[in-house]
C-alpha cells in the first residue's frame, strides 16, 4: 500500500470555517461519505469546529474523542485571516523600509485607489478612496541603505538609525514588524540583520516579517504590501493555529494536521503561522480544490466552481486539468503578489439584501451575515434577503431547514417582501420574491460569462459544479443563462471547501524576481536569453522547494515538481503566468516558451493581440513543491430502500407560475433513475432545485447532475 492511498479503519477530516457556518467532511478509508454544517462562532471559531465534529460524531455513534483517535489526516480551512484584516484585528504593525520609500506602502501606486471597485463603479468618483491603512505614517521607519537592481551594496546599513527607529517602534507598542528594503530580493543582508537587531532590542516574542523570504520578486508596492499583510495577520493566525491544534491534540487526534492554503493546497500549522498572508481566501480555495480532485476521478478537465453561500458567490475555473492561477490578488483593496487559485468573489449569497431604491428592485452586495440574518431566520433580521424569497417561493420547506434543526418563519418572510419590496413595487409578495431570485441568478450569470466568455471560453465546453449553502438551490437558474453542458451538485456539496481541505495535496511555492529580455525587432527572442542562468535560478528554488516538503514528511523521491515563469511583452507592466513544459536541457527549448506564452496571450487578450516585435522579457521564475497526501475515493453507492417525501408547491421562476413539485430525499435516491423537473431534492443541510425544461440524475457516487431536456 503507498503511502496516499487510504487505510480501511482510519478517518480523514475536511472543516472549513465560513462567515454563516462551519462545513465538515469526514470520510472512512473505504470512501463513505459524511458530511455536515454547524453555525460559525465568529468570537471562538474553534467553539464552531467543535460544533461540526459533534455533529457527524453523533451521526456516527461515537464521541468526538473516539473518531479523533482514527483520523489520519485533518484538514482546516479557515476565514481567520480574512476576518482579521477585514475587521481591522490585526497586531499592531510597524515597517522598515528604504529611506525615502516610506510612503509607498500609502500611495500604492494609485492602485488601492479604485481596488475592487465593479466595473460599472469605477466612473464613480465618490466610490473611489484608499483603504484604511494597516500601518499608518507614524509606525513607519525610513532606514538609510542601498542595494542596486544587480544586488550591490550602494549604501551599507545605518544601524545606530535602526536601532533607534526599532526601539520607538517597540515604545509606541508594535507587536509586529515588517521589513521590505529596495532590491532585497537580489542580495537579503540587509533585512536579515534588521530581523537580527530587533530579535536583540524586542526579543523572540515579536513577529517579523522580512520581504525576501515572504514574497521575493519584482514590484516595490506589491511586495511590501505583501510583507506587510503578513506581518499584521501572524500573530493571530498563529495564536488561533496553535489553540485549534492543541484542543485537537487533547481531544485525541494523532495524525496529520494542516491548514488550507490559498495558492493550491495545504502546508502545516507552523508554515501557515509563518506565512499567514497565504490563508487570504483560504476557504474559497477549498471549493476549487474540492471539485478539481472530485473532478479527476469524474475525468472532467474544463470545469467552472460556483459556490454561493450566505454572504458571496465565489467563481473559480479549472482549465485543462488545471485549476487557474494568478500573481497578485486583491485583498481588501490590498495587492498580495504570491500565485493564488484565482477566486472572483461578488455580493451575492443566500443573505444578500433585497432593496428597492429610486423604484428599482437591487440585490446585494451588501449581505445580512450570520448574524442577524434573513428575516426568516427569526434573530433579529429585518431586511428581506434571497434566503427569504427561496421560503417564500417554496423552495425552501421551513419544517426542515438543516434537517429541522433550525426552524424557519416563513410568515415573518412574507410580512418583510410585502412592505419592503412588494409595496414600493405595486407588485405581489409572489412576483417580489420572484424577482429577486431572479435579479440574483442573472448577477451570478453574468459573473460566470466574464470568467470563461470574457476569456475566450466557451462555457458549452465546461461543467459547472454548484455547491455550498445557497448553489444547489440557484443552479438551475444561472446554469440555465449560462449554457453548460451540465451541473454537478457534489455528495459533499453542503461542506465542498471542507472536503478541499481533506483532499488538497501538500502545496509549497517559491519565487524569484529576475529580468531576462530580448530586443525589440527580434523574430527568435528566445535565443537572446541565457538558458544556463534560467537553468541555476531553477535548480536554486527547486532546492528550497524541496527542503519546505520534508519539513513536512515529504520525501524527496516522492515530491512532484512543476515550474512556471512569469512572461511579458516589453514595457508591459502585466505579467502572465506561463507554466514550463520542457525541462530547458536545450536553447531551442526555449522557443517552446516563447510559443506558450504568445497563445496564452492571445488565449487571454483574444486572436491577434500578441506584438513579439516589441520584445518578450521573462520577468519572475516559479516553482511548486508538491507532495501527494492519504486521501480515500469515494465509494460507489449501494441503491438504497426508497423514501416517500410529499411534493410541495414551488413557484417556478422560469415558467412563472406555482407548479406541484416532487420532492426527494437525496440520501434514498436511485442512481441512474432520471428525474424531470420541476422537483426538489432535498438533504439535511441543503436543497437542491430542478427547474422545469431540466432533469436531474444521481450518479454512480452521490453526485447529483442536472441537464436540459431536449426539446
Amino acid at each position: 500500500m503507498s503511502k496516499t492511498e487510504a487505510r480501511s479503519g482510519e478517518l480523514y477530516i475536511g472543516v472549513d470555517t465560513g462567515g454563516t457556518f462551519t462545513d465538515i467532511v469526514v470520510m472512512d478509508g473505504e470512501g463513505r461519505v459524511y458530511a455536515d454544517k454547524a453555525p460559525t462562532t465568529p468570537h471562538s471559531l474553534d467553539e464552531g469546529v467543535f460544533a461540526a465534529l459533534k455533529i457527524v460524531a453523533d451521526v456516527r455513534g461515537e464521541s468526538i474523542e473516539g473518531m479523533l483517535s482514527k483520523v489520519a489526516v485533518f484538514g482546516h480551512g479557515t476565514t481567520q485571516a480574512t476576518n482579521a484584516l477585514i475587521e481591522r484585528r490585526g497586531t499592531k504593525t510597524g515597517l522598515l523600509t528604504t529611506r525615502g520609500f516610506g510612503d509607498t506602502i500609502i500611495l500604492q501606486r494609485l492602485m488601492g485607489f479604485t481596488a475592487g471597485l465593479p466595473i460599472e463603479r469605477l466612473g464613480d468618483f465618490s466610490a473611489r478612496a484608499y483603504p484604511d491603512p494597516i500601518v499608518p505614517r507614524t509606525l513607519i521607519a525610513e532606514i538609510p541603505e542601498r542595494v542596486d537592481q544587480a544586488g550591490a551594496v550602494l549604501l551599507e546599513l545605518d544601524e545606530t538609525t535602526a536601532r533607534a527607529e526599532i526601539q520607538r517602534l517597540v515604545d509606541e507598542g508594535v507587536g509586529a514588524f515588517a521589513i521590505s528594503l529596495l532590491w532585497s530580493f537580489r542580495n537579503d543582508a540587509h533585512e536579515k540583520r534588521l530581523r537580527e537587531l530587533i530579535r536583540e532590542i524586542a526579543g523572540d516574542t515579536v513577529y517579523v516579517s522580512i520581504s525576501s523570504e515572504i514574497n521575493p520578486v519584482l514590484g516595490e508596492y506589491e511586495r511590501t504590501a505583501t510583507t506587510v499583510l503578513n506581518a499584521y495577520l501572524g500573530p493571530t493566525v498563529e495564536r488561533y493555529l496553535e489553540l485549534l491544534e492543541r484542543k485537537l491534540r487533547e481531544a485525541g487526534l494523532s495524525g496529520r494536521f494542516s491548514v488550507l492554503n490559498s495558492v493550491g493546497g495545504v502546508m502545516g500549522a507552523k508554515e501557515a503561522a509563518a506565512k499567514a498572508v497565504l490563508l487570504l481566501g483560504s476557504g474559497p480555495t477549498g471549493g476549487v480544490l474540492g471539485s478539481f480532485h472530485l473532478a479527476k476521478e469524474l475525468g472532467h478537465d474544463n470545469i467552472i466552481t460556483s459556490d454561493m453561500g450566505g454572504t458571496s458567490f465565489d467563481v473559480g475555473l479549472v482549465v485543462g486539468g488545471q485549476p487557474v492561477v494568478k500573481a497578485v490578488t486583491e485583498v481588501a483593496q490590498y495587492h498580495v503578489a504570491t500565485p493564488m487559485v484565482d477566486i472572483t468573489a461578488i455580493g451575492a449569497g443566500g443573505g444578500s439584501i433585497a432593496q428597492v431604491v429610486h423604484g428599482k428592485l437591487l440585490v446585494g452586495p451588501e449581505s445580512a451575515g450570520a448574524y442577524p440574518g434573513p428575516v426568516c431566520y427569526g434573530r433579529g433580521g429585518e431586511q428581506v434577503t434571497v434566503t427569504d424569497a427561496d421560503v417564500v417561493l417554496g423552495v425552501i420547506d421551513p419544517d426542515n431547514f438543516l434537517g429541522g434543526r433550525m426552524k424557519i418563519d416563513k410568515a415573518a418572510a412574507e410580512r418583510a417582501i410585502q412592505t419592503l419590496i412588494a409595496e414600493p413595487l405595486g407588485i405581489s409578495v409572489v412576483e417580489a420574491a420572484a424577482g429577486i431570485r431572479h435579479i440574483v441568478d442573472n448577477r451570478m450569470a453574468g459573473t460566470l460569462r466574464e470568467l470563461t466568455v470574457g476569456r475566450g471560453h466557451d462555457p458549452r465546453d465546461f461543467v459547472l459544479y454548484a455547491y455550498g449553502g445557497a448553489g444547489p438551490m440557484h443552479c438551475a437558474g444561472f446554469g440555465a443563462e449560462l449554457g453548460v453542458s451540465a451541473i454537478l451538485v457534489p455528495a459533499t456539496s453542503m461542506a465542498h471547501s471542507a472536503y478541499g481541505a481533506l483532499a488538497a495535496d501538500i502545496h509549497h511555492t517559491v519565487e524569484r524576481s529576475q529580468v531576462f529580455r530580448s530586443f525589440p525587432g527580434n523574430p527568435e527572442p528566445w535565443k537572446e536569453f541565457d538558458i544556463d542562468e534560467i537553468w541555476k535560478i531553477f535548480a536554486e528554488l527547486e532546492h528550497e522547494a524541496l527542503e519546505q516538503l520534508e519539513r513536512d514528511d515529504v520525501p524527496r523521491d516522492v515530491a512532484i515538481i512543476t515550474r512556471a515563469v512569469d512572461m511579458r511583452y516589453r514595457s508591459q507592466t502585466h505579467e502572465l503566468i506561463v507554466p514550463v513544459t520542457t525541462a530547458l536541457a536545450d536553447p531551442s527549448e526555449l522557443k517552446t516558451l516563447v510559443d506558450d506564452f504568445e497563445r496564452a496571450y492571445e488565449d487571454t487578450y483574444g486572436k491577434g493581440a500578441g506584438f513579439r516585435d516589441a520584445g518578450v522579457e521573462i520577468a519572475t521564475f516559479r516553482v511548486a513543491g508538491i507532495g501527494r497526501t492519504q486521501k480515500p475515493t469515494f465509494s460507489e453507492i449501494t441503491p438504497p430502500v426508497p423514501a416517500e417525501r410529499p411534493g410541495r408547491r414551488v413557484f417556478d421562476v422560469r415558467a412563472m407560475q406555482w407548479c406541484e413539485a416532487p420532492v426527494h430525499d437525496w440520501n434514498s435516491m436511485q442512481p441512474g433513475a432520471v428525474i424531470p423537473g420541476p422537483t426538489i431534492v432535498e438533504h439535511p443541510t441543503t436543497t437542491v432545485y430542478v427547474a422545469s425544461q431540466q432533469e436531474v440524475q444521481m450518479d454512480h457516487i452521490g453526485n447529483l447532475v442536472i441537464t436540459a431536456l431536449d426539446l
